[in-house]
């Protein structure tokens, strides 16, 4: 059960203001001293982030830095092969034709080749990492064949006795056959989810075989499994063998053996250094679930995780977010490694520390609230390492545990990604987005003045207190809103945030000063869910990804609702479209009442209105608004998706034993992508 998702705000297109608090910049470098974007191909560009505070760490919270790196990087082949069953094949053949074919690299055709490879790493996979499309190469199946032919079949992954001719017919036709893995999450509810998907997550099975597979679990569960509500089916492949439907586990000795069994290998290093009692113990028990696969263990190691409070290095490591499935039951694998950010995390605690004025004040149904509201931590952090599903694209924060019934009694652990979101702020600087869409003057001096504030209070509002308000009703569970339970989540925790962003308690806390920084918010929002995002979308293509769709029904209904009193105007200006807020307080007013809303959809499950709210707000698109939104972003020459370079911990080594960890940012995305191919590929291509 996935109840607390990853939060991805649209800094990486949208200008925000570089102001911040003086102690917040400890450590970070000039733009111009440091590049923050190396590169850009297609529709992504490359970033690097910055690790202040790194060097002050005591050298036992960087060995235990280092070993959680480690383990980070293990499972990337993990996300790989979740993400389509032919991922590590592909990626496996071209890296080995990039790295060692003699033919001619500067033609077009070999550029185009490695334009794709690049898309690969960047996605994770053949398939695009926010529409979930599959990759169109540039190349022809003919020049694929005839660099293929060029190559030595022993660097190449052939199945036994297969010969070069068979092995180019198999891996291009995957490649290029339209109909073969055409998408990688199929959400349709015309159609069947779990066969119009190409995620590994089923095989053999149908939508209507997964679903009464897992009911079938669950009821037929131990009372403790049906009181805790268990995330069946989170670290799972569910396939059919003789007919009968089962379960494959990730754990050592099942799936995934060999990369789980590296995880687990530098995490007992970690625990060796660990800096506290609780840290190991929270350690020890990651670890027996990876040794188990046993999913009480799991939620075992996240109460542990939560109620571990003195640790200054964190890390996530495991199954955790359901994006991929289109069922929302199954975990992709992904890690991060960060330490605690002492001075940002005063802000954040300033709201754990008031969580319960929040909730018992938002603007819902009291059945929906709770009436104790436990152990709401939040805390910036500094990342060191990203890896699985956070890499190389991440998110800007997070709030975990997603086990409703752990948030309810143990609480949760909220963070904001300060180095993150302050490199997508550099690295945007001056790039002409705002100007080219913000409707007026005054809205671009609010964005420059309080855009960088108003995204991570934004941020802190949504993953510290947006995820962790309400309640579910008795018997309730995430599953109920099937598809369209990821949409419907964001959306929840994102109107929590626009609500209270303008609230008066936000100024008596000293969060803000003015109810300027939530209009900056506000007109960032509203132009971004109604038009901007749109330069994400192909033309002719609905509106997809969980996070998109969430601010886009947001946007609409708040549009749409408030034509009669003209709360916002759709303007034409020399042929250019913009959408101008006129009354913010009657606009916050409505996010409340969809907030309501939202939130009795979750607390009942109600699985029909809640596709009426997305299919009717968040899917569809004004073909013509696309065409000219487009045509005005093309002429700005920027990607609209950012991803990151790891930095590179290298261990400085005296008589065998650490004496230091060394940091360094100089490597290239291409040179990090096939060193981590060659030190952390644990799974085989087949």
């Amino acid at each position: 059960m996935k109840k607390i998702l990853f939060v991805f705000l649209l800094i990486a297109i949208m200008p925000i203001n570089s102001l911040m608090p003086e102690n917040s910049r400890k450590g970070m470098v000039d733009a111009n001293v440091f590049k923050w974007i190396t590169e850009q191909f297609a529709d992504a560009k490359i970033l690097r982030y910055k690790v202040p505070g790194f060097d002050e760490l005591s050298l036992k919270q960087k060995e235990l830095i280092y070993y959680l790196s480690q383990a980070t990087l293990s499972g990337r082949d993990i996300t790989y092969d979740q993400n389509c069953k032919y991922n590590l094949l592909i990626r496996k053949t071209l890296e080995a034709i990039y790295s060692n074919y003699q033919g001619d690299r500067n033609c077009d055709d070999f550029k185009n080749f490695t334009l794709y490879l690049k898309r690969i790493w960047f996605s994770n996979g053949i398939h695009h990492h926010y529409s979930t499309d599959k990759f169109v190469p540039a190349f022809s199946k003919d020049y694929f064949a005839s660099i293929i032919g060029n190559m030595d079949s022993q660097q190449l992954p052939l199945k036994p006795k297969q010969t070069i001719e068979d092995f180019t017919k198999e891996i291009t036709s995957i490649i290029f056959d339209p109909e073969i893995a055409s998408k990688r999450v199929n959400q349709s509810p015309d159609k069947d989810m779990v066969i119009g998907s190409a995620s590994n997550f089923y095989e053999g099975v149908t939508q209507k075989e997964a679903e009464d597979f897992y009911k079938n679990l669950r009821l037929n569960a131990g009372k403790s499994a049906q009181d805790t509500l268990i995330a069946f089916g989170l670290n799972s492949k569910l396939v059919k063998e003789n007919g009968k439907v089962v379960e494959k586990p990730y754990w050592v000795s099942g799936l995934y053996s060999k990369a789980i069994e590296k995880i687990v290998f530098w995490l007992n290093k970690a625990l060796a250094v660990a800096e506290n009692p609780e840290q190991r113990a929270v350690i020890s028990k990651l670890i027996e679930y990876y040794r188990t696969g046993d999913l009480k263990a799991w939620d075992d190691y996240n109460i542990l995780w939560v109620k571990d409070q003195k640790s200054s290095v964190d890390f996530i490591n495991g199954f955790i977010e359901v994006y991929g499935d289109p069922l929302a039951k199954k975990g992709t694998w992904e890690a991060m490694v960060n330490f605690k950010d002492e001075e940002g995390t005063k802000r954040a605690e300033t709201l754990s520390r008031n969580a319960q004025y929040f909730e018992d004040n938002s603007p819902v149904d009291k059945r929906f609230k709770k009436k104790e509201v436990k152990g709401v931590t939040a805390k910036v952090i500094t990342a060191v390492q990203l890896g699985g599903d956070s890499d190389p694209t991440t998110p800007i924060g997070i709030n975990l545990p997603n086990s409703q019934w752990i948030r309810k009694e143990f609480g949760s652990k909220s963070v904001t990604i300060d180095n993150i979101t302050y490199a997508y702020d550099q690295a945007v600087q001056g790039n002409g987005f705002l100007e080219e869409f913000a409707g007026s003057k005054e809205e671009i001096e609010l964005v420059k003045t309080y855009g960088y504030l108003a995204g991570n209070l934004t941020t802190d509002l949504h993953e510290c207190l947006g995820h962790g308000s309400g309640q579910m009703m008795k018997g309730v569970v995430s599953e109920s809103l099937k598809n369209y339970h990821s949409t419907i989540e964001e959306a929840r925790a994102d109107l929590f945030a626009l609500y209270y962003l303008m609230d008066q308690k936000m100024i008596d806390l000293g969060l803000v000063h003015s109810p300027d920084v939530a209009k900056a918010e506000y007109g960032s929002f509203i132009r971004n869910g109604l038009m901007t995002q749109l330069v994400r979308i192909h033309p002719g293509n609905d509106i997809e990804e969980a996070h998109m769709r969430d601010r886009s029904l947001i946007a609409h209904w708040v549009y749409e609702k408030g034509k009669a009193k003209n709360v916002i105007e759709k303007v034409q200006n020399d042929g250019k479209t913009f959408f101008i807020i006129n009354d913010y307080k009657e606009l916050r007013s409505l996010f409340g009442q969809l907030l309501g809303e939202i939130q009795r959809i979750t607390s009942e499950g109600d699985y029909p209105e809640a596709k009426e709210l997305v299919e009717s707000y968040g899917v569809k698109v004004d073909p013509e608004l696309h065409k000219e939104v487009l045509s005005r972003y093309a002429k700005l020459n920027i990607a609209p998706y950012s991803g990151f370079i790891n930095p590179v911990l290298t261990p400085v080594m005296n008589n065998g034993a650490i004496k230091d960890i060394k940091i360094s940012y100089t490597e290239d995305f291409t040179t990090q992508m096939l060193r981590y191919s060659k030190d952390f590929s644990f799974l085989p291509a087949r």
